[in-house]
């Protein structure tokens, strides 16, 4: 049986004094028997561990590079994630990949450099409305996944989340009906199962893609689908709540 996970993508928003307040709102009456996670903006981290130090809720990055340490002006390492007890770490956004240019092989090298930290990476995937349309979502989305698989080897595949977020539904406010979500949830799975059944049994395979408490316990009903990467509804603490609460 997987937990569920809902993880909360804050995006570059907040401060110091608007995160105080958001976090002593999850934390306040929070009942979920799902994982939960926050992942703020980078400098926000430690503000993050000391706040949620003790409590249920778990922190992580939205983004790392792939070098343990260097002349890298801007990045932050692994190593520095580890130092500051993240289990998580985003990878892959599609805002990452179409703002920031990152390829495929490029998520492929930090998911690598995550999990030789003991870090879990949230593998984010997704097709835009221009692939959807065309009908190749699911070529887009194994060649993310392939070339991830392919870079890692068998031997990191013990611990790592899968977010699926069709592009077209990210801050939209489209979402992927039920169906759509569940087909694509499965055939991620189905792909996973080519490399390994045991590892595609236990894979936590999120939805995001405007995820919100009023549909958040019908995308979630499907049996590939294990939980939520939330964007804007991250940001409302009883929002993010009743998600957490509609995970289980």
């Amino acid at each position: 049986m997987r937990q569920p996970l809902v993880a909360g993508n804050w995006k570059m928003n907040g401060s110091s004094q608007s995160i105080r307040e958001l976090l002593d709102g999850i934390v306040s009456g929070l009942e979920s028997k799902a994982e939960v996670l926050v992942c703020p903006p980078a400098i926000y981290i430690q503000q993050a561990r000391e706040m949620l130090s003790g409590t249920a809720v778990k922190w992580g990055l939205q983004n790392v590079s792939d070098k343990a340490s260097g002349a890298f002006t801007g990045e932050t390492s692994p190593l520095m994630a580890k130092d500051l007890d993240c289990k998580y770490v985003i990878i892959g956004h599609s805002e990452r990949r179409s703002i920031f240019g990152e390829t495929d092989k490029d998520v492929a090298a930090k998911f690598c450099a995550l999990v030789d930290q003991g870090i879990v990476p949230i593998l984010c995937v997704g097709e835009t409305l221009e692939e959807r349309e065309a009908g190749t979502t699911m070529k887009v989305v194994e060649k993310q996944i392939e070339t991830v698989l392919q870079e890692a080897g068998s031997n990191r595949l013990g611990n790592f989340v899968i977010a699926y977020e069709p592009v077209w539904a990210i801050g939209t406010g489209l979402t992927a009906t039920p169906e759509q979500a569940q087909e694509v949830h499965a055939a991620i799975r189905e792909l996973l199962s080519r490399t390994d059944e045991s590892v595609a049994q236990k894979t936590r395979i999120l939805y995001g893609g405007s995820m919100k408490a009023a549909n958040a316990a019908e995308l979630m009903a499907n049996p590939d689908v294990d939980g939520g990467l939330i964007g804007g509804a991250s940001l409302v603490a009883e929002d993010f709540k009743a998600i957490c609460h509609a995970a289980g």
